[in-house]
């Protein structure tokens, strides 16, 4: 179940974690490591967010959607 974006999590975020789901298998590592950067920067954007809970603060998860790949290569282009 996604979250939404929490102010206050994210003061908290000590992890980041990115999930790509079997349909961007073709994605090369370099460009999976770019995204992720990108989504992560500006995770209010993503289109599926969580916060995990960990004995020191949360870890944010993103799973890359089609839409957050478009927008972060879009934004790498520009």
């Amino acid at each position: 179940m996604a979250d939404k974006f929490d102010p206050y999590r994210e003061a908290l975020v000590l992890e980041e974690e990115t999930i790509w789901p079997e349909a961007f298998d073709e994605v090369e590592p370099e460009e999976r490591a770019r995204v992720a950067r990108i989504l992560h920067a500006e995770p209010a954007e993503a289109t599926e967010l969580e916060y995990i809970r960990t004995h020191t603060g949360f870890c944010r998860r993103i799973t890359v959607s089609e839409a957050d790949l478009a927008r972060a290569r879009e934004s790498a282009s520009s």
